[in-house]
């Protein structure tokens, strides 16, 4: 089993199980219990994507439901988890968010670059940046370097405290290795939390001295 699905069923094993019992007492609560384990496992048995895009828009649906289908058919290239995903990529659980970012990645949807930028240059939601930021990156897409440069110019501002996100536009742009990220990159070199990670991520620029 992939390790990002292992992880995630694990979590989401849990999350149904407590979700199921919760608002019940004795007897009742162990039949919720079990009725959401019944549920949690006919859903990562179903092999059927149509039933797997139908959890996304059928109501009173739980989110671990929910998230399940999307990153099932997100991994399975079906771009029905599309908007799902983009969601959960700025959700304010981290977990979501790097299983979302997983996802989005191998959908193949080409919408996804520009949302993850979008996000990623949200100052009202930057602290929920980072993964898209890494997502990005991974993506090599022509919006990564832009989008990475803008949210990193944000962060040199003073006392800024998304630290994480700056760290990860850094590292993002060195390994991007386009030249436009050299000022932004020697910009970062006068703040001593990010000066180093500025250092090696100029040294991976080609051409650099």
């Amino acid at each position: 089993m992939d390790e990002e699905l292992r992880t995630l069923t694990e979590r989401l094993r849990a999350e149904a199980a407590t979700s199921g019992a919760q608002g019940a007492q004795g007897a009742q609560s162990a039949q919720s219990a079990q009725g959401a384990s019944v549920a949690y496992d006919r859903l990562v048995a179903n092999g059927d994507l149509d039933e797997l895009a139908a959890v996304l828009t059928e109501p009173g649906q739980p989110l671990w439901a929910r998230e399940l289908a999307a990153f099932r058919l997100g991994v399975a290239g079906d771009r029905r988890a599309f908007e799902s995903l983009v969601l959960l990529l700025n959700h304010r659980d981290p977990p979501r968010c790097a299983s979302a970012a997983h996802a989005l990645a191998r959908l193949g949807d080409p919408r996804t670059a520009r949302a993850a930028a979008a996000l990623a240059t949200n100052e009202l939601r930057v602290a929920y940046a980072l993964h898209p930021v890494r997502l990005l990156v991974e993506l090599r897409a022509p919006e990564a370097v832009p989008a990475l440069i803008t949210t990193l110019e944000r962060r040199l501002r003073p006392h800024d405290p998304y630290r994480r996100v700056a760290l990860a536009c850094i590292d993002g742009l060195g390994t991007l290795g386009d030249d436009r990220a050299r000022p932004v990159l020697n910009d970062a070199l006068a703040h001593p939390a990010l000066a180093q990670a500025a250092v090696r991520a100029l040294a991976r620029i080609p051409g650099q001295r």
